[in-house]
């Protein structure tokens, strides 16, 4: 996505040291930062820190971006190494959720809240490198070349971790299918005699 003129204007003047631009630029952006950081980190507080880390990151760092024209790539790249910090500074799983929060809600019925806890469950035993790669592909709507851009890794190894996450999910799932299929077989057998 091609910066708009005030952006790029706003990129420019934050860049040479200028806190209203920069105030306009995290305006601008924060909103949308911490939505994803929330589907990331599945935490409002974690997903606070998370924001705010990477607007200070920004800041500190702005002057040193090479191409004012790739700063929302930039911002998103902050924004994810800011929720690895999360995760890594919470050592217990970090959760993550593939239904964010600020989609739009719809009528929901028992199977569809059903299906939603399954793949959160599946969701969570991810690796949190599997998770973001996916949060990015299918919330944000990047690309495989827009994942790798943003965060610094090869094509190939976004490909596999987007590969690993979806097999991941699948095997999660039927995981999740055997056990009630099992647990029905006991109830089954348990019933005769």
């Amino acid at each position: 996505m091609e910066p708009s003129r005030t952006e790029a204007s706003d990129v420019t003047r934050a860049m040479a040291g200028d806190h209203d631009a920069f105030a306009a630029l995290a305006n601008a952006n924060i909103d949308r930062l911490y939505a994803l950081a929330r589907v990331i980190v599945r935490d409002t507080d974690r997903a606070e820190d998370a924001t705010q880390d990477a607007l200070v990151r920004a800041w500190r760092e702005l002057p040193r971006l090479r191409d004012p024209s790739r700063f929302q790539a930039w911002l998103r790249r902050l924004l994810v190494n800011a929720c690895y910090d999360e995760g890594r500074r919470i050592r217990s799983r970090s959760e993550v959720v593939l239904l964010s929060d600020h989609h739009p809600a719809i009528q929901d019925d028992t199977s569809g809240v059903i299906d939603r806890d399954r793949l959160d469950r599946a969701f969570r035993r991810l690796p949190l490198e599997q998770r973001v790669v996916a949060v990015l592909n299918h919330v944000e709507g990047l690309t495989h070349e827009e994942i790798a851009s943003t965060l610094g890794l090869p094509l190939g190894t976004v490909k596999s971790r987007m590969r690993y996450a979806l097999a991941g999910l699948r095997s999660a799932l039927e995981a999740d299918d055997r056990v009630p299929m099992a647990a029905r077989r006991r109830d089954i057998g348990g019933g005769r005699g």
